[in-house]
C-alpha cells in the first residue's frame, strides 16, 4: 500500500503551497482514478503554482498552455511542417504531450481549441495529419477558469464540461494561511524547491489499490438515488428545487462518484467506503454536470447548493427500483 508515500507527496507540496489542502487532495483523486478536474476561483489562489509543485513531487513531465482568443487546435495538438532540405512533411508534437497539462483559462479560447483538448482528454490521442499518436500515461488535464472577467470568454458547453470528473471551486485563505503565504512570498531569498516522492509505476500501482477497495451494494445503491434525484427531484420531495432544475447530471456522475469514494477510502487508510465518504465528494462530482434554468439564476441559487440540499434529503438506506 502506498498511504505513506501519498502522505510524503501532500507534506512535500506543503513546502511550497499553503492552504489548499482540498484543492491538492482533489487533484491526487483524479490523478488516482484516471480522471481530469477543472478548477475554478479568482487570480491569484496558487492554481497554477500547485499543478506544477504536484507535477514535480511526482516526478511526471508538465506543461502549461496558457488559453488566449487567438490560439489554434494546432498549438495544442502539433501540426505537419515542410522540411526543405528533406522535402518532406514532418511532425511536430504540441504541448498537449505531457503527462500533466495545464490549461489555464480555458473559457478564454474559442470552441474550436476547447474541442481539440477536450477530445484528447476523452481519447487519449491526438492525429496530426494522417498518423494517430497515443498521449503518455499517465495523463491529466488540470483546466482552470475564472469566474469573473466574462468578457471575451467562451464557456464552456455543458456537454463539454461533463468531461471533467470534479469541478473544484477554489476559495481564499483563511487570515493564518494568507499571513504565511505573504511571509514566504515576499522573502526573495524563499526557494520553493521540492523532491520527487512518487514515480509513474507507483501511481499505475496506486490505481490497482484503489480498483480493489470494497464499495457496498447499499451505497452504490446510494449513488444511483442520489443522481436519479438530480433528474426526478418531485419523486424525491425536492419539489422546490424541482422548478430550478433544467436537466440532471449524465451517467458520468455515478461512475465518477463511485470512483471518487474510493479514492477517498484508499487515501484514509481504508479498504472500503463510508457513506461519509460519498457525500464528501459529491459536490464536486455533481455540482458542473446539474443546467439550472433562468428561475435559478434569478433567485440566486446555485448548484453547489442543491447538491447540499439533496445530501440532507436523500435517504441512504432508500431501496432502489431498476427499471
Amino acid at each position: 500500500m502506498h498511504q505513506e508515500k501519498i502522505a510524503e507527496v501532500i507534506q512535500e507540496v506543503k513546502k511550497v503551497v499553503v492552504g489548499q489542502d482540498k484543492m491538492v487532495n482533489r487533484l491526487l483523486i483524479g490523478l488516482f482514478t484516471n480522471g481530469h478536474i477543472l478548477l475554478e476561483g479568482v487570480p491569484g489562489l496558487a492554481k497554477t503554482l500547485t499543478v506544477n509543485t504536484l507535477a514535480k513531487v511526482l516526478h511526471l513531465d508538465f506543461n502549461r498552455i496558457q488559453f488566449t482568443p487567438d490560439l489554434l487546435p494546432s498549438d495544442l495538438i502539433g501540426t505537419m511542417i515542410y522540411n526543405q532540405q528533406t522535402a518532406n512533411f514532418e511532425v511536430k508534437k504540441g504541448p498537449i504531450f505531457a503527462n500533466v497539462i495545464l490549461a489555464d483559462e480555458v473559457n478564454r479560447s474559442p470552441a474550436k481549441v476547447q474541442s481539440a483538448l477536450l477530445e484528447a482528454m476523452q481519447e487519449k490521442q491526438v492525429t496530426i495529419g494522417e498518423t494517430t499518436f497515443q498521449l503518455d500515461r499517465p495523463f491529466l488535464v488540470l483546466a482552470t477558469q475564472n469566474p469573473v472577467d466574462q468578457e471575451g470568454t467562451y464557456p464552456l458547453p455543458e456537454a463539454q464540461v461533463d468531461r471533467f470528473m470534479m469541478k473544484v471551486h477554489i476559495d481564499y485563505p483563511s487570515k493564518s494561511d494568507e499571513l504565511e503565504v505573504m511571509r514566504r512570498m515576499s522573502n526573495m531569498q524563499y526557494s520553493s524547491e521540492v523532491k520527487a516522492i512518487l514515480s509513474k509505476q507507483d501511481i499505475f500501482d496506486i490505481r490497482n489499490e484503489i480498483n480493489a477497495i470494497k464499495l457496498a451494494e447499499p451505497l452504490e445503491n446510494y449513488i444511483i438515488e442520489l443522481v436519479f434525484a438530480t433528474r426526478f427531484p418531485q419523486q424525491y420531495g425536492l419539489k422546490d428545487e424541482a422548478k430550478y432544475i433544467m436537466f440532471g447530471v449524465s451517467p458520468r456522475a455515478s461512475i465518477n462518484l463511485n470512483l471518487a469514494a474510493k479514492a477517498i477510502a484508499y487515501m484514509d487508510g481504508r479498504d472500503y467506503v463510508l457513506p461519509e465518504d460519498i457525500k464528501e465528494i459529491a459536490e464536486d462530482v455533481l455540482n458542473h454536470r446539474i443546467l439550472l434554468n433562468y428561475e435559478a439564476e434569478a433567485d440566486g441559487v446555485d448548484t453547489r447548493s442543491l447538491v447540499r440540499t439533496l445530501l440532507e434529503k436523500v435517504p441512504i438506506n432508500k431501496a432502489v427500483t431498476l427499471k
